[in-house]
């Protein structure tokens, strides 16, 4: 074991907060000047063209950061990755909100027959659907619509690229024709 390798994990486990100079030197009981030229020697090290990653200081904090050169990569892969984990129930909010929008929490849930709340929630948080104000209706539901990271991730253009829908004629039935 070194130093050098306790370093090395304490700044990945630190990710993009990184760490200060005190709280590595800290960790590894030694002094602020003999840390900080253990860090250079490593940031010098990680500086070769063959490393994906490089150690750099932002506010007073030490972390590893992806080189430029890999920045494309990583895109790719988070978004073949976001497309993979997004479940069928996802991929169902997300085409009613698709070809609806403005759409309301209830009109969805109307549709599929099960709550969204939650799937509502993390398909926010992945920033694919955005609140989209209010609906003038009772009670002013939230309307939702997709972002422009759902095109991006899509690869659409517009939502006039999404495959249309067969269009079905609705029929009003009376009271009296349901119960016949």
């Amino acid at each position: 074991m070194t130093i050098e390798a306790v370093l090395e994990g304490i700044l990945f486990v630190f990710g993009d907060e990184g760490a200060s100079l005190a709280q590595l030197s800290d960790a590894v009981n030694l002094p602020s000047e003999t840390v900080k030229e253990i860090l250079d020697d490593m940031a010098n090290t990680y500086k070769d063209e063959k490393r994906g990653f490089e150690l750099s200081v932002f506010n007073n904090s030490y972390k590893f950061i992806s080189k430029p050169f890999v920045r494309e990569y990583i895109q790719r892969i988070l978004t073949l990755s976001k497309t993979r984990t997004l479940s069928q129930s996802a991929l169902e909010t997300l085409a009613i909100i698709a070809y609806k929008q403005p759409v309301t929490r209830i009109e969805i849930e109307e549709i599929r027959g099960v709550g969204c709340d939650m799937m509502l929630k993390k398909l926010m948080a992945q920033d694919l659907v955005r609140e989209a104000g209010r609906a003038e209706s009772a009670g002013r539901p939230i309307l939702y619509e997709i972002t422009n990271e759902f095109l991006d991730l899509f690869k659409l253009i517009s939502l006039d690229e999404l495959p249309h829908l067969p269009q079905y004629e609705e029929t009003q039935m009376s009271e009296q024709q349901l119960f016949e």
